[in-house]
């Protein structure tokens, strides 16, 4: 399969990994001017959602970066309503040539988000599979996790179990949270960590198990 330039974007390796593992990380995409002027945005569009209360805290209570108490998980979703940056993003050949690669050539949108940890308090997301959530038929969905810091095991980089999207799994709701878990039916330490520079993407499929630690 070729990209809108008439290329590969991936290697049979890379599909062949993506297909056998359940995603696939490409490393940094993004320019280093293109890093700083989405960064500037997203800052913006969280400062502003804050004041109109138009997100979303995806962890039980709110964080007091001076006080040590509580954490969050902001969550904006559609971003591409809110910012023509954003909007362009998603047409960007890059991620749809990837995209093409894995899936096909009738690419649809089902929605664009952002996450926030804020430092020193930013929360956890629980073991999942995406689609425990959706619950699209045929489960064929693939996510661009574009990441606009360095993030290392350290720094809440995300945990992926290998293979886990050969099969779906039931997710249990914690008592007082907004977040699926389904912990209990994944073996953590087969995990991989996945490590990625500011302006990096990894693509993984809507079956494979993934969290991110605080």
């Amino acid at each position: 399969m070729t990209g809108a330039d008439g290329h590969r974007a991936l290697t049979a390796g890379q599909v062949d990994e993506f297909r056998q593992r359940g995603f696939v990380t490409i490393g940094q995409l993004l320019s280093y001017s293109e890093i700083l002027e989405l960064r500037g945005e997203y800052d913006r569009i969280f400062a502003e959602a804050r004041e109109t209360s138009q997100l979303r805290n995806l962890s039980v209570s709110d964080c007091d970066n001076t006080a040590g108490g509580g954490e969050e998980m902001l969550q904006i979703m559609q971003m591409c309503e809110r910012s023509l940056l954003f909007r362009r993003l998603l047409y960007d050949e890059r991620i749809l040539d990837i995209a093409e690669d894995l899936i096909g050539p009738n690419l649809q949108l089902f929605h664009d988000q952002a996450l926030y940890k804020p430092p020193f308090c930013g929360g956890p997301i629980h073991w999942h599979q995406d689609n425990a959530y959706w619950g699209c038929i045929p489960a064929n969905l693939v996510s661009c996790w574009m990441t606009f810091d360095d993030v290392d095991a350290t720094n809440g980089a995300m945990h992926l179990i290998p293979g886990s999207h050969l099969l779906p799994a039931d997710h249990e709701r914690p008592e007082d949270s907004v977040l699926l878990d389904g912990s209990d039916r994944i073996d953590a330490s087969d995990a991989d960590v996945v490590v990625l520079p500011a302006g990096g993407v990894m693509f993984h499929h809507c079956q494979a198990f993934h969290h991110t630690p605080p």
